[in-house]
């Protein structure tokens, strides 16, 4: 009797697998709508597409590509600079530079972006240590007396007039990377040293670790960005990429979630369009 009752049990339980396995796998009308099951990664996360798309338009409609800065870099830079604005950290919340420390001692390299207005404001020379290599930096440090230059996330800081003249602080932000920055006199200022006209003959200077700018437009550069802009040193140094607090940071932006409703196209509200070679302030010396 009791294996009669099991036997009917099971054909049971069998009808009902067959009666609606159906309808679950093979109409696709039944599958539940995207809406009622949320993607994990919120429309405000720095892991969406969302931002990925911010970063593109912003670059695009910049034209930083024709200036020689790498989308991956300025993508890298943007996600820290939004980190610092999330953390309150920045009085001028507008700029972002770029030392692009990848890129030849020859380059351009350094970027004054002025995110809100959609422009870049300066693009010129800028030295590394003379411990951190020749024609291409490849080391760095955080350590007195190692004359490399240091990596990562920085805050502009006050300024003083010495030796080099006008000369900026920086207040590192990211613990054993850069915060020793200061106590070292790790500062921008300008140098005769560095310009166009010293360009492929080996005779750029190199710096004790400070990235020096050409002489003269230094005062532009350091009145523009002083007093609490994001300052980021770029590098694709292994260590530092899976070390930094900052890159590795995960952070809400809750203003994605608005710009990814209000405009699924991600139009990004920059106000000027892209700049020709005539609106920005290149250094030429």
């Amino acid at each position: 009797m009791i294996r009669f009752i099991k036997f009917v049990c099971c054909l049971i339980i069998t009808g009902f697998f067959v009666a609606f396995t159906p309808a679950f796998a093979n109409d696709d009308e039944n599958l539940p709508d995207d809406k009622l099951f949320p993607s994990l990664i919120s429309h405000s996360s720095i892991q969406s597409p969302v931002f990925k798309k911010l970063c593109d338009s912003i670059y695009d409609k910049i034209g930083l590509l024709s200036f020689g800065l790498e989308r991956e870099v300025f993508y890298k830079a943007y996600k820290g600079y939004q980190y610092l604005i999330n953390r309150n950290k920045l009085r001028k919340g507008n700029l972002l530079t770029i030392c692009d420390y990848s890129q030849s001692i020859n380059s351009e390299r350094l970027y004054v972006i002025d995110i809100k207005a959609g422009r870049l404001l300066y693009n010129t020379f800028v030295s590394h240590g003379k411990n951190s290599g020749d024609e291409y930096a490849s080391s760095f440090s955080n350590l007195n007396n190692s004359n490399q230059s240091s990596l990562g996330f920085m805050v502009t800081a006050e300024t003083y007039v010495g030796k080099a003249g006008l000369s900026m602080r920086f207040e590192g932000v990211e613990r054993g990377i850069n915060d020793q920055v200061r106590s070292r006199d790790i500062v921008l200022h300008g140098s005769t040293f560095v310009s166009r006209s010293l360009m492929g003959a080996g005779t750029i200077s190199k710096s004790l670790g400070c990235p020096a700018v050409p002489f003269g437009i230094h005062k532009k550069i350091i009145e523009s960005i002083k007093g609490g802009s994001c300052f980021y040193v770029n590098h694709s140094d292994i260590w530092y990429t899976r070390t930094s607090p900052v890159l590795n940071a995960q952070f809400e932006i809750p203003a994605l979630a608005t710009l990814a409703v209000q405009k699924p196209d991600i139009n990004i509200p920059v106000h000027s369009p892209a700049p020709t070679s005539s609106q920005v302030i290149i250094f030429n010396q």
